[in-house]
């Protein structure tokens, strides 16, 4: 005779998973594939998921680095900038080898460009708050000249700050943990009282939406899981925010094959949600395989209703997606 399954709870996060600058960005590789052919490079990965980068790949995507990787004889074939933006140096780069690039930078991202733009026309020295080596980072830095933008990462970084002679303004990396960012603007104010914000909210609506949903479904969870890529700054940031909500531990995991089941223990309640990138065919994937050990109950924790869409550029609003397509840019395939 099968022995009762233990009934467990699994409180799902809403929203969760893809936000509207993900999912117009593999949009647009989707649809340029559609409209000629493959291959199409993508400079570095579109998004930080495995999964997406992998299915783009299969439907004839070329990832690269660097703009030189793209073979002569593919010099007239589309490329791809990724989300999270590039510094002006690779468009220029493009251009000087009359290469053909589609630009699917995050239009938020974009307006954190344009904020930092702006400080340092106004006579500003640029504070971005961010992590070092994140692309994110490499393309804000990256509008402005060298020398022009100090990069703050901590509380202590903010407080040792050596300001130059000039006004300062601060912008903020778009997928940080909104208490941490706070802690170093509160810092800097404090120092600084007359360093200026940018004109809006640096932290974009994703970030925020999916780190109060966490928080909500956090508190008294045994186990709560993100799924997200550990390059994923927005994934890792969800992480940090359910074991200071109250969740007994929390991991990052990728597929459900990553799920430590050996170290998993008793659980009742399981708290669950994705980072901005990771699509919902995994969530759906991680709740099954619970499924399988357990009774489980799945109850929904939401906090709040995205609407968002960014429309793709002019070139490819001409071409069709079939439901095969759509199903993989919404990520449920």
């Amino acid at each position: 005779m099968q022995a009762e399954k233990q009934k467990l709870t699994v409180r799902l996060c809403g929203p969760r998973g893809f936000c509207a600058g993900v999912d117009r960005a593999i949009q647009i590789v989707v649809l340029a594939l559609k409209k000629y052919g493959a291959p199409v490079y993508v400079r570095h990965e579109i998004v930080h998921n495995r999964y997406v980068v992998e299915g783009l790949q299969e439907r004839g995507a070329v990832f690269i680095e660097e703009l030189d990787e793209i073979p002569e004889e593919h010099r007239e074939r589309p490329v791809v900038f990724s989300a999270h933006g590039v510094p002006k140096s690779v468009p220029v780069q493009a251009q000087e080898r009359n290469l053909f690039y589609l630009d699917a930078t995050c239009p938020l991202v974009s307006k954190v460009h344009k904020q930092a733009m702006r400080h340092q026309r106004l006579g500003r020295h640029v504070l971005l708050i961010g992590h070092a080596g994140h692309p994110e980072v490499i393309g804000t830095m990256g509008q402005l000249p060298q020398g022009a933008v100090t990069l703050i990462e901590t509380v202590e970084e903010a407080l040792r700050f050596d300001a130059p002679d000039a006004e300062l303004g601060y912008v903020s990396q778009t997928t940080l943990s909104v208490e941490d960012t706070a802690e170093v603007i509160r810092a800097l104010e404090s120092r600084f009282p007359n360093i200026q914000a940018p004109a809006a909210e640096s932290i974009c609506y994703a970030t925020t939406n999916r780190q109060e949903a966490v928080k909500a479904a956090a508190p008294g969870a045994d186990l709560f899981l993100v799924v997200g890529a550990p390059n994923s700054s927005n994934s890792r940031r969800l992480v940090e925010v359910a074991e200071r909500a109250g969740a007994k531990r929390a991991l990052l995991v990728q597929r459900a094959s990553e799920i430590p089941w050996d170290t998993v223990g008793r659980l009742s309640v399981l708290g669950l949600s994705a980072g901005a990138s990771a699509p919902e065919i995994i969530v759906d994937e991680i709740i099954e395989a619970f499924a399988k050990r357990y009774d489980v109950t799945v109850e929904l924790a939401i906090t709040a209703e995205e609407l968002e869409n960014f429309p793709v550029m002019r070139a490819l609003r001409d071409v069709e997606l079939t439901k095969t397509d759509m199903a993989f840019v919404n990520g449920a395939g």
